[in-house]
């Protein structure tokens, strides 16, 4: 699990409820069920509304992922695919086919599995190209839905806030009682921003990331993968997919001991 979602958005809202304390207020303050419930309830509910059920639901399926998905390192991939590479050169390209049945990623298993049934190079490429761009557009939908919330929130924010003053010119006969109402007013808008800036937009941001970050592992498998099927040598190999790591994130260049394709075929998925 990759806390850093989660630690963000909590960290933000301990701001928030830092400053509310320093001004001397209180976080009850800001917890009013009204214009909570009309931006929370009307915010997910337009979204609904621009959406498909089927997209809706994926959308909120793929939720939690924004909170315990932790990236595999790239080193993983590079390690299970140089694994293979060895093995391929001492036994051949029909030992894969073992390898395909072991390993967990179905991505990786398809990719072995053709190669053993001998697909030529250019089709199985295409084959992988594509299996890329499918997952790339599933992903897209859970992010893009929460993008557009992060959109809607602080418009319907403002529009209870329009309510709400509505019902302040309503009672202008009443002075002492318009400071809390206009106060109570704008808390509306005041959620808005936040469940946009604090909570859909970030969880939008984390999933294109994730996603992201799954098509570089899988276009990092498919290159491997192909030139394994194409007879590169082991030691060529992990420099050439090393290469198309972004320094950052490459870790350790190279294992000390590289371990056994059995090994890294289970932690591949």
């Amino acid at each position: 699990m990759d806390p850093a979602t989660l630690i963000g958005i909590l960290v933000a809202f301990g701001a928030l409820v830092a400053m509310l304390t320093m001004e001397g207020s209180t976080v009850g303050s800001i917890i009013l069920v009204p214009p909570m419930m009309l931006v929370f309830v009307g915010t997910i509910s337009v979204g609904l509304a621009g959406s498909t059920t089927k997209d809706f639901l994926h959308a909120f399926k793929s939720l939690p992922k924004a909170f315990t998905a932790k990236p595999a390192p790239p080193i993983e991939s590079i390690d299970t695919v140089v694994a293979l590479a060895e093995k391929a050169r001492r036994q051949g390209l029909l030992s894969l086919e073992e390898d395909a049945a072991k390993t967990e990623d179905a991505f990786l298993r398809d990719a072995l599995q053709n190669i053993a049934d001998g697909t030529d190079g250019d089709e199985l490429r295409d084959m992988l190209d594509d299996a890329i761009d499918t997952k790339m557009k599933t992903d897209g939908v859970a992010y893009r839905f929460f993008q557009q919330l992060g959109g809607y929130a602080p418009t319907i924010g403002i529009v209870g806030t329009v309510v709400s003053l509505t019902h302040v010119l309503e009672n202008l006969s009443t002075p002492s009682t318009l400071g809390p109402m206009i106060a109570s007013a704008f808390v509306a808008t005041l959620w808005g921003l936040l469940s946009a800036n604090f909570m859909w937009l970030p969880i939008a941001a984390r999933l294109a990331r994730l996603s992201e970050l799954e098509a570089d592992r899988m276009t990092l498998l498919m290159e491997g993968v192909l030139a394994v099927q194409a007879g590169s040598q082991p030691i060529l190999l992990r420099e050439r997919l090393t290469a198309l790591v972004p320094e950052h994130r490459r870790g350790s260049a190279k294992s000390e001991a590289r371990p056994g394709s059995d090994d890294h075929l289970k932690s591949a998925a």
